[in-house]
C-alpha cells in the first residue's frame, strides 16, 4: 500500500494551522458560485442521503448551491479519480467513504493515492455494524457464538456484500482476532434473503439494515461493532466487550484535490462541523443508524490514514482480492 502518511497529515494540519492566520483573499469569497459533491455511489444509499443532507445545510449556510452528482462505479474509484483530477479551487469535493481506505490495499493499480491525492477536509458520519446470526444457530450471546464456531470449524458460513466490502474486512478482523474459522460468501446482491433463509448464517451489516429484522427476532443480535454501544440497540453489547481492542466501523467524510487552499479548506471544516452539532441533524442522522463525526482536517486525516493501516492489514493477512 503506497501511502504518503506524512504528506496526507501534513495537509490536514495545514488548515488547522490557519486558524489565527488572516483570512485570504480566495476564502473571503468562498464559495462565489455552486459547489460539486461527488458521491461515488447510486441515489438512495446512506453515503448519498448524508451527503444530501450536509449538501442542503451548506448551501443555507454558506449562501451558494452545493450540488450532489452521482458517479457509481469501480467501488468509487471513477469518482474519486474525478475528484482527484478536479481543479483544487474548492468548488469539487469528493464524498469519502470506509471504502476509500480499503482500496487503498485492496486495488494494486489506482490512478491515483488517496492519501497523497486528496486533502482531508472533515468527518462526516460513523456508523458501527452488527453481528447478526440466523436464529438456527444456537449461540444465544457472543462468547457462545465464538465457542460454537471454534467447537465447528469452517462450518459457518458469513455473508459479505463483496470481497474487499466493509462487511468482508470487518468478518476477516473479526475471525483474526477471535481465532475462529468462519467460511465467507461473497454476494453481488443483497445477501439478506440467504441470511434470513438459513443459507449462510451470518453477517455484519449495517444496524440501519438490520435493524427492523432484530426487532421482528427473525435475527439475532450478538455485538455491534463500535467502540460504544449503539441507541437503536441499547441492549446489545459491543463486540470490545468480549474482544478488547476490535472495532470496526464504516464512516463518511469530505475530501478535496491535493493543493485545494488551506483556507477554503478552513472554511468547509468549520462549516460542516456546525451542521453536524445541529440538533435537528443529529437526529436525522440517528434515524440512519450514524453518529456525527466532527473533527478537524488534521484530525480526519489522521483518521483516513489510520483507517488505511488497519484495513491494509486485514487485506494483506487474509489475502483479499477484488471481483
Amino acid at each position: 500500500m503506497r501511502l504518503r502518511r506524512r504528506e496526507f497529515l501534513r495537509l490536514g494540519a495545514g488548515a488547522a494551522a490557519l486558524a489565527g492566520a488572516p483570512r485570504a483573499a480566495s476564502a473571503l469569497d468562498y464559495p462565489a458560485r455552486p459547489v460539486r459533491i461527488i458521491v461515488g455511489y447510486a441515489p438512495g444509499i446512506t453515503p448519498d442521503i448524508v451527503t444530501r443532507l450536509m449538501a442542503l445545510a451548506l448551501s443555507e449556510r454558506l449562501g451558494q448551491q452545493f450540488v450532489v452528482e452521482n458517479r457509481p462505479g469501480a467501488t468509487s474509484n471513477i469518482a474519486t479519480e474525478l475528484v482527484v483530477r478536479a481543479p483544487p479551487d474548492g468548488y469539487t469535493l469528493l464524498t469519502m467513504t470506509a471504502t476509500n481506505a480499503i482500496n487503498a490495499t485492496l486495488y494494486d493499480k489506482l490512478g491515483f493515492d488517496v492519501v497523497r491525492d486528496l486533502t482531508p477536509v472533515a468527518g462526516l458520519i460513523r456508523t458501527p455494524n452488527v453481528l447478526v446470526v440466523n436464529p438456527a444457530v444456537p449461540a444465544k450471546n457472543l462468547p457462545e457464538f465464538i465457542a460454537y464456531a471454534k467447537a465447528n470449524p469452517g462450518k459457518l458460513y458469513y455473508a459479505s456484500a463483496g470481497s474487499g466490502s466493509a462487511t468482508n474486512v470487518t468478518g476477516e478482523l473479526f475471525k483474526a482476532m477471535t481465532g475462529i474459522a468462519m467460511t465467507h460468501v461473497s454476494y453481488r446482491a443483497s445477501y439478506l434473503p440467504d441470511l434470513l433463509g438459513g443459507q449462510v448464517q451470518a453477517a455484519f451489516p449495517p444496524i440501519a439494515q438490520a435493524v427492523e429484522f432484530i426487532k421482528a427476532e427473525k435475527l439475532r443480535a450478538l455485538a455491534v461493532t463500535g467502540a460504544t454501544r449503539s441507541p437503536a440497540l441499547p441492549d446489545v453489547p459491543t463486540v470490545d466487550s468480549f474482544v478488547p481492542g476490535f472495532t470496526a466501523s464504516v464512516w463518511d467524510g469530505i475530501g478535496a484535490p491535493r493543493h485545494t487552499p488551506a483556507d477554503i479548506i478552513e472554511r468547509l471544516n468549520g462549516a460542516i462541523n456546525a451542521v453536524l452539532a445541529d440538533a435537528a441533524m443529529t437526529t436525522r442522522l440517528a434515524a440512519l443508524g450514524a453518529e456525527p463525526m466532527p473533527m478537524t482536517p488534521a484530525e480526519f486525516g489522521k483518521f483516513v490514514v489510520a483507517e488505511s493501516e488497519k484495513w491494509g492489514s486485514v487485506i494483506k493477512s487474509a489475502g483479499i482480492k477484488p471481483e
